[in-house]
């Protein structure tokens, strides 16, 4: 073998690994980066503490408006609260919230729906009137009604928000169920004389996880805006708690102190767009189909 061809053969043993590269980063590439945004906010959110240079809560109406700066990296508000500061710990309220509200609305929806459609009868049909009614209004602004009843504080919006979340879950649930349960490992699992709620804990609801998964990842995001938007109208969190919704209602009318909102409202823009793009991902991944492209 000549010197001259080790060049050549070295070419085309790189090309298919750039090949499979580019295969990965065009299927994977935006899942990654979403699932890199959100540890990098979980990241943030741990270390808020260490991260801040104020405290949240300590107003200086001297320093009030004051534009990024060295000292203050994102600016100051109408009360003088270092920004950057508020914007730190406002993650632990913000992604814990959109977490939880998920996670939580996700199991009762999911032990509903799956209820419903194991049993079937009346109580099937009483459950899905009930989470068609639930279904009627919008989201937002049932959540709205149920926090103003409620009263402000974030333990309250939260009970709001899981009322109205868990239908969308519940209806998944059974129809994923519907399909399982015709399955031959359910009659199987039935001439083996298992108990029902056996049947449906460790046999249907683990092989109906997928779909369930997705939906969970993509509703995070959701989940933030509703709190978010909830705050941003007073039914949220207790002044002064940071939170990112009340800190762009807080600068909403402040044209020229552009910061007040801006960053906060990225801040939301970007954690969404993390859970969205992990959610995809996750979808795409669990479709055989798409993973044999």
């Amino acid at each position: 073998m000549s010197i001259a061809s080790a060049p050549a053969l070295s070419a085309r043993a790189v090309a298919p690994v750039a090949s499979k590269t580019r295969r990965w980063l065009r299927r994977y590439g935006l899942p990654a980066l979403g699932a890199l945004v959100i540890l990098a906010w979980i990241i943030v959110a741990l270390s808020a503490p260490a991260l801040s240079p104020y405290n949240p809560a300590t107003v200086d109406v001297t320093a009030r408006l004051r534009p990024p700066s060295f000292l203050h990296w994102l600016g100051t508000d109408v009360l003088g609260r270092d920004v950057f500061t508020r914007l730190v710990h406002g993650t632990r309220v913000s992604l814990t919230t959109g977490i939880v509200v998920v996670l939580v609305g996700a199991i009762i929806g999911t032990l509903v729906g799956g209820i419903a459609a194991y049993v079937r009868g009346r109580l099937e049909e009483l459950i899905m009137r009930l989470t068609d009614l639930v279904l009627c209004f919008p989201p937002i602004i049932l959540a709205m009604a149920i926090a103003a009843a409620l009263g402000i504080g974030t333990t309250n919006t939260i009970i709001a928000m899981l009322i109205v979340w868990w239908p969308k879950f519940a209806r998944l649930a059974r129809s994923l169920v519907l399909v399982q349960r015709s399955q031959e490992y359910v009659e199987a699992a039935v001439v083996m004389g298992l108990s029902p709620t056996r049947i449906l804990l460790r046999h249907i609801l683990p092989n109906s996880i997928g779909p369930l998964i997705v939906l969970v990842t993509l509703d995070v995001g959701n989940a933030i805006i509703t709190f978010a938007g909830l705050s941003f109208l007073g039914l949220g969190v207790i002044p002064p708690t940071p939170e990112w919704g009340s800190m762009v209602s807080e600068g909403r009318e402040l044209i020229e102190q552009w910061w007040v909102a801006t960053f906060p409202g990225a801040a939301i823009l970007t954690v969404v767009l993390g859970f969205n793009f992990l959610g995809d991902g996750i979808r795409d991944w669990l479709d055989p189909r798409s993973r044999r492209r």
